[in-house]
């Protein structure tokens, strides 16, 4: 966004101080980056004192699971459809302190009488609940995959574990591919921790993690010893909030908070998609990783496919040599879902990522171009 770019140029040449001096550039400085805190915090409805800014979701989230000590025996819930930011610091958690590590891996169709071959495991409460215990003590999982652009239902994921054995568990989610596409509030989520990278949410590259009281009275502080430790900044900021980039924050925000402004961004969305779903369904030789629907209610506009014949490499090369289309194929740090739970190879998926921003002159444009560069292979 236009604005973002104007506020961090302006804070550096401005007020690129350090915080807390009284005077004056100083004094500014303080102010803008508590008004990007605050900004951040109401945007997932959250208190100041339960949020923090980093580099990445992945190391915000690798800070947290520092922090954490359980016993030896103890059990934490992995899901392993995840992106590997959630995954890795909990194989290395699990590790360190001799947990039991219980991965979640849902059935590739969510209804196991159908015929449908496009996969599209999904987590729900009913293949969480036979894992969870009296010991487990860290439930992690994606609010939407970045492969399959599924949205899970995370509010009753966290209730499941509410009412379950062990209802002090800590839920985990990694919502980097959720937050481009819908409003977050993680009051309404029932979640403990809630991280997202605002990069991927038209900003700059910078991340921000939510940890509400039943994590945080659990996390030990990462900072200097002279530091309370009394929010989740001092707890593990590790000062790696980019001053510049807090500030432009409250732009962000401004432009997203709007109910009316993100009913617009789905409707159009889900309008987006239903023209490629309704492409990409039409040809036998493609198989969609995710659901085939276009409900914007079931899925975000992050499609995955491959086509019969093709390296998913080749579908890329073949379509960005003749046009000016970007995408992508890969496995996009999913490496566990793509390689493992989906069997496929180094290749990847080719996968299609289109946000509010795009037009459906320009989805029709990526059609047409599958259809001249990618044909059919009998």
């Amino acid at each position: 966004m236009p604005g973002t770019a104007l506020r961090i140029r302006d804070y550096l040449s401005r007020t690129n101080v350090q915080l807390g001096a009284t005077y004056k550039a100083g004094k500014l400085s303080t102010e803008r980056y508590n008004a990007g805190f605050a900004a951040g915090a109401k945007y997932v409805n959250a208190e100041e004192s339960d949020i923090v800014f980093g580099p990445s979701t992945t190391q915000l989230l690798r800070n947290v699971s520092f922090t954490l000590s359980f016993a030896e025996g103890d059990e934490i819930i992995v899901s392993s459809i995840d992106h590997e930011a959630n995954i890795a610091p909990w194989v290395d958690l699990a590790s360190r302190q001799k947990l039991v590590l219980k991965w979640w891996t849902p059935p590739l169709s969510p209804d196991p009488t159908t015929t449908n071959p496009n996969p599209n495991p999904q987590l729900h409460p009913s293949n969480l609940a036979p894992l969870l215990t009296s010991r487990t003590r860290l439930v992690t999982c994606t609010h939407a995959s970045n492969i399959l652009g599924t949205i899970h239902p995370i509010a009753s994921i966290a209730a499941a574990v509410r009412a379950g054995p062990s209802p002090e568990a800590l839920v985990v989610v990694d919502g980097v591919s959720y937050a481009p596409h819908r409003p977050i509030d993680v009051q309404a989520l029932g979640v403990d921790v809630y991280a997202f990278s605002w990069y991927k949410v038209y900003g700059p590259h910078v991340a921000m993690l939510y940890a509400g009281p039943r994590a945080q009275g659990q996390m030990r502080s990462l900072g200097h010893f002279f530091k309370k430790g009394v929010n989740l900044e001092e707890k593990i900021g590790l000062a790696g909030a980019s001053y510049e980039l807090l500030h432009s924050i409250p732009a962000l925000t401004t432009y997203l908070s709007s109910p009316s402004t993100w009913a617009a961004h789905i409707s159009h969305e889900e309008t987006l998609q239903t023209a490629l779903l309704s492409y990409l369904t039409s040809r036998s030789d493609i198989t969609i990783y995710g659901a085939t629907t276009a409900s914007s209610a079931e899925r975000v506009a992050t499609i995955s496919f491959r086509v019969s014949g093709w390296a998913s490499n080749d579908v890329v090369g073949a379509v960005e040599a003749a046009t000016n289309i970007g995408f992508r194929w890969g496995a996009f740090y999913s490496e566990r879902l793509v390689k493992g739970l989906l069997g496929l190879g180094d290749d990847g998926i080719v996968r299609v990522s289109m946000a509010h921003y795009n037009s459906l002159d320009e989805v029709k444009a990526f059609i047409d171009a599958m259809e001249k560069y990618v044909p059919k292979k009998e």
